[in-house]
């Protein structure tokens, strides 16, 4: 077969299961899968951070805030091989690379997260999601067997990416969408947990809505 990443040939393992089934192990040949550093070891327990310290800085400075978002859980360290694959993804519009993920999101998310949760993904605006032709949020999100709820709309359509610190911080982002929140457990979904300002306001206007327990769940902890 070929791997969805390299598209070179190669042998996967395989494993029978109640003798007719056979289950195809990984959709990533051996090299490129041991290119994602899963995140492991000392973090910060309420954003994912890789850190020598129970909270770091960063959280501490969103307690201050009076932040609703309970912790965040993300699975991939952004390495330089990981921002090739997410540029490739997201940028250049490859929706198989998604599968390459699915284990490991998979897993990752049962560890913290319960089953009586629903995902919130985080939107992109209208034309952005036409550029792309797909939400990446949406993406990962689709990856778990988990309700989703289209509870946010995206009112500002500049990339976070070129945004300062301070804007990021200072602008709104989102509105409601009204779809119905109240009472229930939420996990929000994005690609990336950067500054953590866009899942800390997409929180705020949930909890406004009467979520409780409000966490998010991401690939990648920059």
């Amino acid at each position: 077969m070929k791997c969805v990443i390299c598209h070179d040939d190669w042998m996967p393992k395989m494993s029978f299961s109640i003798f007719l089934t056979l289950r195809q192990e990984d959709v990533c040949c051996p090299r490129c899968r041991a290119r994602f550093i899963r995140l492991e070891g000392n973090r910060c327990e309420r954003c994912s951070r890789l850190i020598d310290q129970a909270v770091c800085e960063d959280c501490i400075a969103w307690e201050k805030r009076k932040s609703v978002l309970k912790q965040n859980v993300s699975v991939y360290m952004y390495n330089d091989w990981m921002k090739e694959v997410m540029n490739r993804f997201k940028f250049r519009g490859d929706y198989a690379l998604i599968e390459a993920f699915r284990h490991d999101v998979r897993a990752v998310f049962s560890k913290h997260f319960s089953s009586d949760v629903c995902l919130v993904p985080i939107p992109l605006s209208p034309s952005r999601l036409a550029e792309r032709g797909f939400n990446q949020a949406e993406a990962i999100a689709s990856l778990l067997p988990l309700p989703m709820i289209f509870a946010l709309r995206r009112i500002d359509d500049e990339k976070q990416s070129k945004k300062t610190r301070r804007e990021r911080f200072t602008g709104r982002k989102f509105c409601l969408t009204g779809e119905n929140v109240a009472e229930k457990r939420i996990v929000i979904v994005d690609d990336i947990y950067t500054t953590g300002a866009t899942v800390h306001e997409a929180a705020k206007l949930l909890y406004d809505a009467g979520a409780r327990d409000i966490c998010s769940f991401t690939l990648i902890r920059s």
